[in-house]
């Protein structure tokens, strides 16, 4: 068998000499006088150092730097390194609206459009300043700079939500390798501060007097979201076939919701999975249901716009809503605290956690706590704290 032959360089003078090849890769002598150094990475490639060398240490020294990520299996070639440049010379913004438009949920699902619309709204407000900056510049310092600028304008809880943004855009480009790490870091609280506006429920008596003040054909959306808790998107994508009535009882199933997006009131589905749910009214407010749901059939929405077609939106419904809540003194309070009340009052009926997190959709501890209010029945815990008479 043929011996293989050893790789020869010649030099200017037209001498042949052996190629040296170095403790990793390969080092030889140019007729320049120069050293090339080169090495074959794990796919098999062989890569040439962009540029030559004087001496063969040099030559050698630049080899060190791609053996040394071999060895530690952080190995990248060349060609990626040069796109991760490319892209970390991208600003937030591009880097930003490709991760908008790529972004999936737990299920692999893109994100639902009224989302999508509200990254996109505060990448162009309150991150805009982050936003023109390449990737690369972003540091900790120019963060907290940043959050400190946005906090001064009172506006605490849409901070919080672009700091939330921001840093789960930056942990997917470290994973992207276009960061070396998280800029978003030193910052106590920074996804979970808020205004501290704090949503007061409705007495008993003041739903009594909205129930009686509301326009009539709004009455049950009332009694679907103070005693249901569904949420306002919930309760106005309800169809007649999501209704059962029956004796004392009305039984809804809660499949789906709307929501506003730039093309208009659109229906999806459930702002989460803990969203699909059935939900139960009895006694006088099932009355309330059935009433309103009677006559209507199939597809119906039970509380349309004035076309009797269209999806009900909020800003159409606040006329009623507002005169109902003057009537109650409560003009303070949004239609929201009508879920809050339900919370409260489930709860407070002894129903577990859990029971009531199903019972009004939520998925996480946290938010549940939310809707959950002292109320105003002290009187009635308290007596019950009462001892007998330990000396009859």
């Amino acid at each position: 068998m043929a011996r293989r032959a050893k790789a020869t360089i010649t030099d200017a003078l037209g001498r042949t000499r052996s190629a040296t090849r170095a403790r990793f890769g390969k080092v030889r002598k140019l007729p320049s006088g120069r050293y090339q150094a080169s090495y074959v990475g794990p796919d098999g490639v062989r890569y040439t150092a962009p540029k030559t060398f004087d001496t063969t240490g040099d030559a050698e020294a630049w080899l060190s730097g791609p053996e040394s990520d071999m060895r530690r299996e952080v190995w990248v070639s060349p060609h990626e390194k040069a796109e991760i440049r490319a892209e970390r010379g991208r600003t937030l913004a591009e880097y930003a609206e490709t991760w908008i438009a790529e972004r999936t949920n737990a299920k692999g699902d893109k994100l639902k459009p009224r989302t999508r619309e509200e990254y996109a709204r505060l990448a162009a407000g309150p991150l805009a300043d982050l936003c023109a900056l390449p990737l690369s510049a972003l540091t900790p310092a120019k963060v907290r700079t940043w959050r400190t600028a946005q906090m001064s304008t009172g506006k605490k809880t849409q901070t919080s939500r672009a700091y939330g943004l921001l840093n789960a855009i930056c942990a997917t480009a470290v994973l992207d390798g276009l960061l070396g790490s998280n800029p978003c870091v030193g910052i106590r609280g920074g996804q979970s501060t808020h205004t501290g506006r704090k949503v007061i429920p409705p007495t008993d008596e003041e739903l009594d007097v909205i129930l009686d003040a509301i326009t009539p054909r709004y009455r049950a959306l009332v009694v679907i979201a103070a005693i249901g808790g569904l949420r306002f998107g919930e309760a106005t994508a309800l169809r007649a076939k999501d209704v059962i009535v029956g004796d004392g009882v009305v039984r809804i199933n809660v499949v789906r919701g709307v929501v506003r997006t730039s093309e208009g009131i659109v229906p999806g589905d459930t702002k989460s999975d803990a969203g699909v749910r059935p939900v139960a009214i009895f006694g006088p407010d099932a009355a309330i249901i059935a009433e309103h749901v009677r006559g209507k059939i199939g597809d119906a929405l039970l509380f349309p716009a004035a076309d009797g077609e269209s999806f009900l939106a909020q800003s159409a419904f606040w006329r009623h809503w507002n005169d109902a809540r003057t009537a109650a003194g409560r003009e303070d309070m949004p239609f929201h605290a009508l879920r809050h009340y339900a919370g409260t009052r489930y709860a407070q009926t002894g129903a577990t956690f859990a029971e009531t997190m199903r019972r009004l959709g939520h998925s996480t501890p946290g938010a549940a706590m939310r809707y959950q209010h002292a109320g105003n029945r002290d009187d009635e815990l308290a007596a019950r704290m009462t001892r007998r008479s330990t000396t009859a």
